[in-house]
């Protein structure tokens, strides 16, 4: 057999090996997505808010499985990201309850069950790696997943908290820095540029959204929250400040 042949071999063996994964990714994504509706329905006791949770999931769920179909580099699925896609669900119920602004801060029971959503996301945030590097199944693709749920997981808590009063519009900033950041990055590329490991811009993020999810809780109100956010807000805008420094010492 010519190496042509075989090359073509093995490239077609990995078409079909890849799109067995995909297929377990969406059927767990139909699984998922039909437990968000049922459970955005019964958070909010409203239709708008159980079809805002779907759309969401729709929406996160689509754009993790074209980017597993493009660089997923295994042939198993792997728990991991089956937890990471477990935390989007989470993330999408949440969404839900964007259609029922004043219920949470007027609904303890539901602010405490909102609460425990969040702690139960976040604690699942802390295992997904965990089980890629045991399944040997970890990947650029399984990181960005992670990394992008996570980013989305702190706007919304930032915007339930502006929406429930704990803190002014600016509390956006606690959860959507990250987002000013690539947005910057179109006006100044270099900002895009690697950067090298850093313990403490891991263990800030872990304070962000635990700070967000502090915010939620029904003990929490003013003038503790407003502080307590911007203490927050404070410390991941020095931390997004060292990275800006050394990308532009070391621009070429």
């Amino acid at each position: 057999m010519s190496e042509a042949q075989t090359a073509h071999r093995s490239s077609a063996a990995r078409f079909w090996t890849l799109q067995s994964v995909v297929a377990r990714y969406g059927l767990a994504c139909l699984i998922l997505g039909l437990a968000v509706l049922a459970l955005g329905y019964w958070l909010t006791q409203s239709r708008a808010g159980a079809a805002i949770a779907l759309c969401a999931f729709i929406v996160m769920a689509a754009t993790a499985g074209w980017n597993m179909a493009l660089t997923y580099p295994h042939d198993r699925l792997g728990l991991a990201n089956l937890v990471t896609l477990g935390r989007a669900g989470i993330t999408a119920l949440l969404f839900s309850l964007l259609a029922v602004p004043a219920q949470l801060a007027s609904d303890a029971n539901l602010a405490w069950t909102v609460l425990a959503l969040a702690v139960f996301s976040l604690c699942l945030d802390g295992v997904d790696g965990l089980f890629a590097r045991r399944q040997q199944l970890a990947s650029d693709f399984g990181a960005r997943f992670d990394m992008e749920v996570d980013c989305v997981f702190a706007l919304l808590l930032a915007v339930l908290s502006w929406q429930s009063g704990k803190a002014g519009a600016w509390v956006l900033l606690l959860g959507g820095m990250r987002y000013l950041f690539v947005a910057a990055a179109l006006i100044w590329p270099w900002l895009l540029a690697p950067l090298p490991e850093r313990f403490s811009r891991k263990a800030i993020c872990v304070i962000q959204i635990g700070i967000l999810i502090v915010l939620l809780a029904p003990i929490i109100s003013s003038p503790l929250a407003p502080i307590i956010a911007a203490m927050g807000t404070l410390l991941l805008a020095g931390s997004f400040a060292i990275d800006i420094i050394w990308l532009a010492r070391h621009r070429s």
